[in-house]
């Protein structure tokens, strides 16, 4: 690896913690440094991820130069016969992967010991697979090994497939989706996969009736339950007013039934009568400050893109730069944020920019303008979210509040 000035590009190691550290009923057993995990448990919590238990085996001198990896069967025992956990993920860390400690094989030769644990390996902890692959590939495993073959639930219901803890507030964006496909839809929410689940909602997500994807990273899990159950997905994340409607509009499409016209219209209202009066001053405050008028975003290419969308459209910002966390996500309107990137846009004060916690510190900017991770602050589920109507409300008030710090 390379030497970085800020946080390197994250691992597709930490893109399966992302995934499994909010599971609960389960537990992710690390065959590798103790400090690995110990470190990491402590960055998920801060996140606001706590469902599933995190261990760590250790590894010494021996291990590395003999390939023993008897410590991994003891912590396997310990964790299934002392800790009651039957549902444990294997995760691989640098120097196995380096020593080429195999998994799977490792798991097989574990199966007949815990007959009644079962132990799913990941192999996306290898040094070719970024954070976010990690995260694709960790979401297609868990669907392709817990949803059991079950009819359609007897009310119409849905999952949310993406939910994760790398991404900011995920928690509270989750909560507003499900809120309103609940109430726009009449239907019921039974998993969210993966951020305040667990084991037994990961098995009923076969019965639902619609899959919403609010990560591209998703969309291979989607597709394989749609294969598998026939189950249609709307991939999409609902961010203001408008985008928020259409995002209704297409689920009630793909339902093929109407929407609460009556309950639509009164989450509208209310989010347009708090956000009309900063929709007048703020626009005001961009057509005569027009050096400020200009909206930098960087983080996910999903979030970013659509929280640019709603500035345009509600706000009139004319420059929206948006830059991906991810290399693989860069395209002709997305750059790719390394660390020149962030330098040049630590380095320009024009503008509203946001971003994530280390990027906003750069720059000395207010951290409620933060959309992204990484992130030094602790978080829990009551935030206001970024997505929906309570999101639109709620960015409207941070690019106020923005407004006014700088005049």
């Amino acid at each position: 690896m390379g030497l970085y000035k800020t946080a390197p590009p994250l691992s597709g190691r930490m893109g399966a913690l992302w995934c499994l550290s909010g599971i609960a009923q389960s537990a992710v057993v690390e065959f590798g440094c103790m400090g690995h995990m110990a470190y990491g448990r402590t960055f998920l919590h801060r996140m606001g991820s706590f469902g599933g238990k995190l261990y760590s085996t250790h590894i010494g001198e021996t291990d590395i130069a003999m390939g023993d990896t008897s410590r991994l069967t003891c912590a396997v025992e310990w964790v299934s016969e002392t800790q009651g956990i039957k549902t444990i993920f294997l995760l691989p860390s640098s120097v196995p992967e380096v020593i080429g400690i195999d998994l799977k094989a490792l798991a097989q030769e574990l199966s007949p010991q815990f007959p009644d644990t079962r132990l799913i390996p990941l192999t996306a902890g290898g040094f070719d697979v970024c954070g976010h692959k990690g995260v694709e590939l960790t979401l297609l495993e868990l669907c392709k090994t817990f949803p059991k073959e079950m009819p359609l639930s007897e009310q119409p219901s849905f999952n949310i497939i993406g939910s994760c803890a790398d991404m900011f507030r995920f928690h509270a964006d989750a909560a507003e989706i499900a809120r309103l496909a609940s109430g726009a839809l009449g239907m019921e929410h039974l998993c969210t996969m993966t951020s305040g689940t667990s084991i037994s909602k990961l098995e009923t997500m076969g019965a639902a009736h619609l899959n919403f994807v609010i990560r591209r990273e998703g969309e291979a899990a989607a597709k394989y339950l749609k294969e598998r159950f026939g189950t249609p997905y709307l991939m999409a994340r609902p961010y203001g007013i408008q985008g928020t409607l259409d995002w209704l509009e297409a689920a009630a499409s793909l339902w093929g039934r109407p929407a609460d016209k009556a309950f639509i219209r009164q989450e509208k209202e209310n989010a347009m009568e708090q956000i009309a009066p900063i929709q007048a001053v703020l626009g005001r405050f961009l057509r005569v400050h027009r050096e400020e008028n200009r909206l930098i975003l960087a983080g996910h290419a999903d979030v970013v893109q659509g929280i640019g969308e709603y500035g345009k459209e509600c706000f009139g910002f004319t420059t929206i730069d948006c830059y991906c966390d991810c290399s693989h996500m860069a395209g002709p309107h997305m750059a790719y944020l390394d660390d020149d990137a962030k330098e040049r846009i630590a380095n320009d004060s024009r503008g509203i920019l946001m971003g994530s916690g280390e990027l906003l510190r750069m720059a000395k900017r207010d951290q409620s303008l933060q959309i992204a991770t990484p992130d030094d602050i602790w978080r829990h589920s009551y935030e206001p979210p970024l997505a929906g109507f309570r999101g639109a409300v709620n960015l409207a008030a941070v690019w106020a509040n923005e407004m006014m710090r700088i005049h």
